[in-house]
């Protein structure tokens, strides 16, 4: 399977995608890779469409924010993805890789 980039970020860069757009915090952290789409075939196709970010630990899998503990901030994040892909692609294109759209319409994936 061929590694796509991030679609959202220099992921070469450390630095934690929430932390920058939700507090416009740029500094250097230490950072983990997030498959924004996970579960067996939705893992595969973040990695495949470049569906990934850094996060730091606060934002990853421990803390209040933290996409893995809060429902909220982990459909933010699937929607801020979904609206990036869709600058260059359409929505029924997304709901053919990830099944849904977490930007509204009633698509399937056919």
């Amino acid at each position: 399977m061929k590694k796509q980039k991030s679609i959202l970020q220099d992921q070469s860069i450390k630095q934690c995608y929430l932390c920058m757009a939700l507090y416009g915090d740029y500094s250097y952290k230490y950072v983990e890779d997030h498959h924004i789409f996970f579960g067996t075939s939705n893992r595969k196709n973040s990695e495949r469409h470049g569906f990934k970010v850094n996060l730091c630990l606060g934002h990853h899998r421990m803390g209040p924010e933290a996409v893995h503990n809060n429902r909220e901030m982990d459909l933010r994040l699937k929607e801020m993805c979904q609206e990036e892909y869709e600058k260059t692609h359409t929505r029924q294109e997304f709901v053919q890789i990830i099944g849904k759209s977490y930007l509204g319409g009633e698509f399937l994936r056919t």
